[in-house]
């Protein structure tokens, strides 16, 4: 679902019935840590993060399984890219848990690629959200050899 994360309050300042810090609105000095509120981080923003991170890992040739990636041409083409296909996450209030879904480059070791996103995917969520990783899971969905899908449909010999 969502993260939220509350702000952490002022110990400094004067404060009214609004809760709200005086010296701020005062015009008296540029403290900001009189601002309470949260912030929340929706599952989506989550999925996008790790998918760019994963998507940058040298050996990775896409992400997500056949279906997900037979919809994802069709929405490149139409100019409208997922950067979270292939990936699921759940956000709880202080940790994220991600499933990766990957393709790999032949004749890279799927064993470090796998390992690699791991890492990477795990970075970028606590660096760029801020939050705890519980876990990162990748599957390896497919192994891709150049070539394969390069050849038009006629070239082929059965």
């Amino acid at each position: 679902m969502s993260s939220t994360t509350p702000a952490k309050p002022s110990t400094t300042g004067s404060t009214g019935s609004t809760g709200l810090d005086r010296t701020g609105l005062q015009g008296k000095g540029t403290d900001t840590t009189g601002i309470h509120g949260t912030t929340v981080v929706v599952d989506p923003v989550v999925a996008k993060i790790a998918g760019i991170a994963a998507r940058e890992v040298p050996g990775v040739h896409a992400l997500g399984g056949g279906a997900a990636r037979v919809v994802g041409a069709v929405r490149d083409a139409i100019g409208q890219s997922d950067l979270g296909q292939g990936v699921r996450v759940e956000v709880g209030e202080h940790q994220v848990a991600a499933d990766v879904t990957i393709v790999v480059a032949y004749p890279e070791q799927l064993h470090v690629v796998a390992e690699n996103v791991r890492q990477a995917v795990g970075a970028a969520i606590v660096e760029l959200i801020g939050m705890e990783v519980a876990e990162v899971n990748v599957t390896v969905s497919d192994v891709h050899i150049a070539g394969d899908d390069d050849e038009p449909e006629g070239q082929r010999v059965a």
